[in-house]
């Protein structure tokens, strides 16, 4: 196989990990990719059940501060560098690729929620 063709998805390894205590998770490339989609299905699920969440959230903010929430995504940051932390053993670095993700994340669902709370009006009292 050449440097510039992709890897045959129905074969077995072509490299092994030194570790002598690593667990293969599949047996071919297929497998895995199999896996993966599988659980980026369930990811899209969940950011979408995260997405209700945050659209329903809008309810109960006064002004844009409050869209945005900065103490709130330091918070949440944190948190899931915690959560990614605790999990390092399953990919080096996985704090760091989680914590990006979220941030992109954030991001976006703050930048949709912006445009929900124009959708909002104020309940008087």
């Amino acid at each position: 196989m050449s440097a510039d063709q992709e890897p045959s998805t129905g074969t077995g390894p072509v490299r092994r990990f030194r570790d002598p205590a690593y667990v293969p998770v599949a047996n071919t490339l297929g497998e895995l990719r199999a896996q993966i989609d599988a659980l980026d299905e369930q990811i899209v699920a969940l950011i979408a059940e995260r997405g209700r969440c945050v659209r329903d959230a809008t309810r109960f903010k006064a002004d844009a501060f409050q869209v945005s929430a900065p103490a709130r995504q330091a918070l949440v940051f944190a948190r899931v560098r915690a959560l990614a932390s605790a999990q390092e053993n399953a990919f080096p670095g996985l704090g760091d690729i989680v914590e990006s993700t979220y941030r992109t994340l954030v991001a976006g669902f703050v930048a949709s929620e912006r445009c929900l709370f124009d959708e909002t009006e104020r309940i008087e009292p």
